[in-house]
């Protein structure tokens, strides 16, 4: 059997290093954090949750509940989650939201009712007022909002959405377009409103054309981001570049500019916010904001651990920073 004194020597750390890697219990550099996880993944390591649940009355789960979980980016953050509550001893219960508050709630409250030990939570538009957040302020559960903000007092981990997405839209503003496009995310998401005010702050701050009709609503769905591009890019004074707001919505982009016998970027530069495996496979390949999965997964784990070993600690909001993949769906390169 594996033992964490295995994990240490591969890591080149202490044992008690891979503890609190695992149990949350003290702060361990970025570097560090990855030999070990590296190690346990190379190792096979796990936990005996059995003796642990006997120990501390826990039923060793954590429930996941998370929308679309069909969608490339988001799977891949679900085997982050995963991967990491493995590694801690923990199984994971998993339910898709479908982005809907009331399907929220009852999943949220289905996983409750099954005693995990905390819930990991992606939450939906407007749970503030519906959804699971009131009830799970009232269930006193330990939660971990990821990968997007919500304004409650919970610990949260999300990608850096404004920066990452003004620096989209400056490069396409860099290469001389004035007249940019955003195909935009689903109304009431933290994610959406922080990735618009990226766009709007270096349209006013290049003096861009301001014109209102160039946000185009694509509400987070490839047909539905296929439909708005199609109608804004049949228009006489169409975009000549366009930032789309997700992977599910670049798809639609994409097709659209196609069915209009519009080349990219010939015709129309384009950059994206999520990166996703078969990207740079397109023709010509995509530009794009690659999110960092791994770590958002294994470090919303890492909170959960933590809120689970002390409910009274202050709660803390932790950004995940993406990395541009600089391709050729632009025009210079």
């Amino acid at each position: 059997m594996v033992t964490m004194a295995d994990v240490a020597r591969l890591a080149g750390v202490h044992a008690s290093t891979v503890s609190h890697v695992l149990n949350g219990t003290r702060a361990v550099n970025a570097d560090t954090r990855e030999r070990v996880m590296d190690a346990i993944i190379a190792t096979g390591y796990r936990h005996n949750a059995v003796a642990r649940s006997l120990a501390t009355s826990s039923t060793m789960a954590l429930g996941l509940a998370i929308s679309s979980a069909a969608n490339p980016y988001l799977a891949e953050l679900i085997r982050s989650v995963d991967a990491g509550a493995r590694a801690a001893g923990y199984m994971l219960m998993l339910g898709d939201t479908h982005d809907d508050a009331e399907v929220e709630r009852q999943i949220v409250e289905q996983l409750v009712d099954r005693r995990v030990d905390g819930v990991i939570l992606a939450p939906a538009p407007a749970t503030t007022t519906a959804g699971a957040l009131p009830f799970l302020s009232t269930a006193a559960v330990p939660t971990v909002l990821m990968d997007r903000f919500a304004d409650a007092d919970l610990d949260q981990i999300a990608p850096e959405n404004f920066e990452a997405t003004a620096q989209l839209t400056a490069h396409l503003a860099d290469l001389g377009h004035r007249r940019i496009a955003m195909v935009t995310g689903l109304k009431g998401l933290h994610s959406t409103e922080e990735r618009i005010a990226g766009f709007r702050h270096v349209v006013a701050e290049r003096d861009l054309d301001p014109d209102p009709a160039l946000l185009l609503d694509g509400a987070s769905e490839s047909m539905v981001a296929e439909q708005v591009v199609l109608e804004a890019f049949s228009a006489r004074n169409r975009p000549s570049a366009v930032v789309v707001g997700n992977n599910a919505m670049t798809i639609g982009t994409v097709r659209a500019l196609r069915t209009l016998g519009l080349s990219i970027p010939e015709h129309v530069a384009m950059v994206c916010y999520d990166d996703f495996d078969w990207a740079d496979l397109f023709e010509p390949r995509l530009s794009a904001m690659r999110q960092d999965t791994a770590q958002m997964g294994w470090r919303a784990v890492e909170l959960m651990v933590k809120r689970i070993a002390d409910p009274s600690a202050p709660t803390s909001r932790h950004r995940v920073q993406p990395t541009f993949q600089h391709r050729a769906s632009c025009g210079d390169r």
